[in-house]
């Protein structure tokens, strides 16, 4: 627990390398969320 409190606010770097996981994880669960979406509400041709 040190380890990531120390990473998270010890310096900038870290604290923005975790921010860019953050991110990246949220908009890769949003897209596949959203493809879920639009392949079970889609209307079959």
């Amino acid at each position: 627990m040190d380890f990531w409190l120390d990473l998270l606010f010890g310096n900038a770097v870290g604290l923005s390398s975790m921010i860019v996981i953050i991110c990246t994880f949220g908009l890769i669960s949003f897209f596949g969320g959203y493809f879920v979406y639009k392949v079970m509400t889609s209307k079959p041709q």
